[in-house]
């Protein structure tokens, strides 16, 4: 047999068990999230709160109770966790809130917001509904238009400096 032919029949058999070693964990993950999503849905409850300030910040300046950081995995402690810190009733707490819904939560105002324990998992306005979180533009449509602009930008002072140019030219 060509030597050629058995490196591309290694590399295919190790492309496929590859693959199917990824499927297996991903099957295993699915089902501990939804888990502990199902446990998330049990222990969750509606509460009024007022939240003074949201951030991006590392578990370990975030203030959040110290059972928290012990029970999170040393790698992560450096990690950015989205915290906001809100007055339920006559406390004031810092919890944590889900990714998905961070960007809507809106500071310095009531809310209404669906939480288990210390981890915000849905907010719903009190007075009046909340913004609905704007798409976030992705690389590619952000440079298209940053490219535009200046294209814009360039044919504008493009014809200015023609003018320029030429009025230029016949004075020397």
């Amino acid at each position: 047999m060509q030597p050629w032919l058995i490196v591309l029949l290694v590399i295919l058999a190790v492309l496929i068990a590859g693959t199917i070693v990824l499927y297996i964990v991903g099957n295993r993950m699915q089902k501990k999230q939804d888990e502990a999503a199902a446990k998330m849905e049990i222990g969750k409850q509606t509460v009024t709160m007022l939240v003074i300030d949201k951030k991006r910040m590392p578990i370990k300046e975030a203030g959040l109770p110290s059972i928290v950081l012990e029970s999170t995995p040393k790698y992560l402690r450096r990690s950015k966790v989205p915290v906001v810190k809100a007055k339920i009733g006559p406390k004031i707490l810092t919890m944590i809130c889900d990714e998905k819904i961070f960007d809507i939560v809106p500071v310095k105002k009531e809310i209404k917001a669906v939480i288990n324990g210390i981890y915000i998992m849905d907010v719903k306005g009190l007075h009046a509904p909340l913004p609905q979180e704007q798409p976030k533009k992705g690389f590619r449509a952000k440079l298209r238009g940053w490219a535009a602009s200046k294209l814009a930008a360039s044919r504008s002072t493009g014809a200015d400096s023609k003018k320029n140019t030429g009025k230029n030219s016949k004075k020397k």
